[in-house]
């Protein structure tokens, strides 16, 4: 029997402010998310006298409209207003100004139909005016077969850019570019933009390796140093120093108040062999893997354990994020695994051997999470878990139902039963590929398994004699760690290595650009990738079979247009046979620093399997760090590209839109989400159709096909209970745009949702209780 538990999935302990500045008046066809081209536009920013100042944007095509957003008026929150078109320049005055008054703003405007977002500017009121934007590369840099011709350019009108060639930091006195920049050798161009009155931008530099032959990265050790942060142990370690070791990890870990937002990280890693008597409780950012290329090749005789372990969390699990189990068999002590987890945590290649309990050892509350590529001999519990998906997996039995569980190609799934109980059962996974992984062949070297892409899977991958696929030496992977820099990194990736990042917080001033197809990004631990100066943090060329696992980004305190990029807008080419994949890819906006970023994901590279992600805006962390003009972001996922899956999809908080999809035949396989909390009122909050506030997942005017199966949208409109979403999924009316098994709920008495899809769909009930909608059309 199913154990209901509805209780609100607000953060313990937290006031719940999220950061959500709105931009309300964004009209039309092509949603949000594209960025803009220096070259589309030219923007001022002029003091009119002592409280005014005025601001003027000319676009370079005619537009329909053109919207400014900024903050900083005091006492004022966000505002976001049409400007007034002016023979093709448009104005807006903002007053109430005062010396020293410091405004962030930035523009949306149409251009043939899609609607594009500029970066962000500073303007100092009586003061050095704007700060410049930083030169931007085209083509970006990367690694290249013959020369490039460079164009630099900055979205400042009348900048002046100088740079350098040599790797040093370029000043007002480097050399002044006139014009295309012909790179013929392997260099660093960097540089910075001027203008007078303004402050001078951030550093922008690109590496170009030219003449460069795939696949000559310089030979790295096969048994690398994976630094201080790697715990490696050996079956012929005693149990007693091992559990020593695993201790101290957890305690340094546990606490829900002090290590939530720690930089500490930690990967806990099994040779082959058996471990008994072996108790891993799992804390914030740490990683538990077997190093065997088979799960069965690690056997851990005790406990790999998540549970509400500290008196703060008060029985419920609602914030244990950002840790992973992986590629082990285990054989519990007490016959039954726990793994009570929120989001950003996977559980994957996992051989448990007895039951699986996916709640506190409390039943207290608990907002998962995702398995995949596991077999559990016993029972799997749910139990007060309000959502969880399972993909390519196996249970002797499955007990428990909140709102929203989802399986596909899952053996010993419950029936597709959707809404009483809550339960979403798909056959089979119409494709996947597991994730890329670490460890040591017969030699003692280590190795990096590339499992092969599966369709219409079902099972785990490893349940017949071993995961399919080919596997690289680790002397093809360049091992990334403390004392790396951007550049470094950047060098590795243009002379065609793969990258093993190992636990740490890496803080990159140029953005990582992976252009070489079936490169390996692969992190153990958490690795958390930092963008500083507004840069974004990687870009992915549009190329086959790029696989990234394991990444956590989180924003710098300079807004970024996008923490990660996959191909370049308007990407037509066919990946299907090899396509790129996103796994275990986390995202987050705040809550470690006060960090912004338009969009954390966008994808325009065609056949992109995005496979389990958390695109979080925070809701709660340090102080200073969250807020509704503090750590601003728009959307967290914008999806571009054609015959794109997501299987897994977690997006919260975002200002806007959570998701776009644009792309045609997407397909989604569960979706979780909370709109944000703290919106202040109504009025600043309606989406560009003039509904109250912004859809959940938006599929475009556009697009003709897609689908998706199990997905639930939640509010707590905690800090103005009156505020309401008009519907949480909003979609074009076509036959081809299919939605099975919806849920919208309200959480504790806070906002109302009107209807689950488009029209349909009742209003969420006040008390928690779900609204369900079976399909649409």
């Amino acid at each position: 029997m199913n154990r209901i538990f509805v209780q609100p999935k607000r953060r313990k302990g937290v006031r719940g402010a999220l950061a959500l500045g709105l931009s309300a008046l964004l009209i039309a066809a092509g949603l949000g998310g594209a960025t803009a081209a220096a070259a589309d536009y030219s923007q001022s920013a002029a003091s009119l006298n002592a409280t005014q100042a005025q601001f003027s944007f000319t676009p370079a095509t005619p537009a329909r409209y053109v919207d400014i957003h900024y903050t900083g008026v005091p006492g004022v929150g966000q505002q976001n207003v049409r400007m007034t078109d002016n023979g093709g320049t448009w104005r807006h005055t903002v007053g109430s100004l005062s010396a020293g008054t410091v405004l962030d703003y930035w523009f949306t405007y149409e251009k043939n139909g899609p609607q594009y977002d500029t970066p962000h500017f500073t303007y100092t009121h009586g003061g050095s005016g704007t700060t410049v934007a930083s030169p931007t590369f085209d083509p970006p840099g990367g690694s290249y077969p013959s020369a490039r011709s460079v164009t630099l350019s900055s979205a400042t009108a009348g900048a002046t850019i100088r740079y350098t060639v040599d790797g040093s930091t370029p000043t007002a006195s480097s050399t002044v570019y006139t014009g295309p920049i012909t790179v013929s050798a392997s260099s660093t161009i960097s540089a910075i933009a001027l203008k007078a009155g303004s402050a001078n931008s951030p550093v922008s530099s690109a590496t170009y390796t030219i003449g460069s032959t795939q696949g000559t990265c310089p030979a790295q050790a096969e048994v690398p140093d994976f630094g201080p942060n790697v715990r490696i142990f050996d079956p012929g370690m005693s149990a007693a120093s091992i559990q020593s070791r695993l201790d101290a990890d957890f305690n340094a870990q546990k606490d829900t108040l002090t290590a939530q937002f720690t930089e500490r990280r930690y990967a806990h890693l099994f040779k082959p062999g058996v471990y008994n008597g072996i108790h891993d409780n799992v804390g914030y950012y740490t990683s538990v893997a077997g190093l065997g290329q088979n799960p069965g090749d690690v056997v851990i005789n005790g406990d790999v354990t998540v549970d509400a372990f500290n008196e703060s969390d008060k029985g419920v699990a609602l914030q244990n994020f950002w840790r992973s189990a992986e590629n082990l068999a285990v054989v519990p002590s007490s016959g039954s695994t726990r793994w009570a987890v929120a989001q950003a945590a996977p559980f994957r290649r996992m051989d448990i051997r007895g039951g699986l309990q996916l709640y506190p050892a409390s039943y207290g509350f608990a907002s998962g999470g995702y398995t995949a590529d596991t077999k559990v001999s016993g029972q799997a519990a749910s139990i007060s878990q309000q959502q969880w998906y399972t993909r390519d997996s196996s249970y002797g039995s499955w007990d428990g139902g909140v709102w929203n569980m989802v399986f596909s190609g899952t053996s010993g799934a419950p029936a597709n039963t959707f809404p009483n109980p809550p339960e979403t059962t798909l056959g089979t996974t119409p494709v996947s590929r597991d994730v890329p992984y670490l460890y040591l062949d017969g030699s003692g070297k280590y190795r990096v398994f590339l499992p092969s892409l599966r369709t219409n899977a079902s099972g785990p991958s490893w349940a017949n004699g071993g995961t399919q696929g080919s596997s690289l030496p680790m002397s093809q992977f360049h091992v990334v760690k403390a004392g790396d820099t951007a550049s470094s990194i950047n060098t590795a990736l243009s002379q065609g290595c793969n990258l093993f990042f190992t636990p740490g917080v890496y803080h990159l001033n140029q953005t990582l650009n992976v252009t070489k197809a079936n490169t390996v990004v692969l992190g153990v631990g958490y690795p958390t990738l930092v963008p500083d100066n507004g840069v974004d943090a990687m870009k992915v060329a549009d190329v086959d079979g790029v696989r990234l696992k394991g990444l956590l980004f989180d924003a710098g305190t300079t807004n970024s247009q996008s923490l990660l990029t996959v191909g370049q807008a308007g990407s037509t080419a066919n990946h299907a046979a090899n396509p790129t994949t996103l796994q275990d890819v986390f995202f987050r906006i705040g809550g470690q620093i006060a960090g912004k970023a338009t969009n954390s994901l966008i994808v325009n590279s065609r056949d992109t399997i995005i496979d389990h992600i958390w695109a979080w805006r925070a809701d709660h962390g340090n102080a200073g760090t969250y807020g509704w003009t503090i750590n601003t972001g728009d959307t967290g996922v914008v999806v571009n590209g054609d015959n794109v899956l997501a299987t897994g999809l977690f997006v919260e908080h975002y200002q806007k839109y959570q998701v776009i999809w644009n792309g045609q035949n997407g397909r989604t396989i569960f979706f979780q989400n909370e709109i944000p909390y703290d919106v202040p009122d109504q009025a600043g909050w309606k989406s560009p159709n003039g509904l109250n506030g912004y859809a959940a997942y938006k599929v475009g005017d556009n697009v003709t096909t897609h689908e998706a199966w199990g997905l639930g949208s939640y509010c707590f409109f905690n800090d103005n209970p009156s505020v309401n979403l008009y519907h949480a999924f909003e979609v074009p009316n076509r036959s081809g745009v299919r939605f099975h098994n919806l849920v919208t709920v309200s959480l504790n008495y806070k906002g109302t949702i009107t209807h689950v899809i488009n029209d349909a769909g009742a209003v969420t009930p006040p008390d928690t209780r779900p609204s369900n909608l079976v399909s649409y059309p």
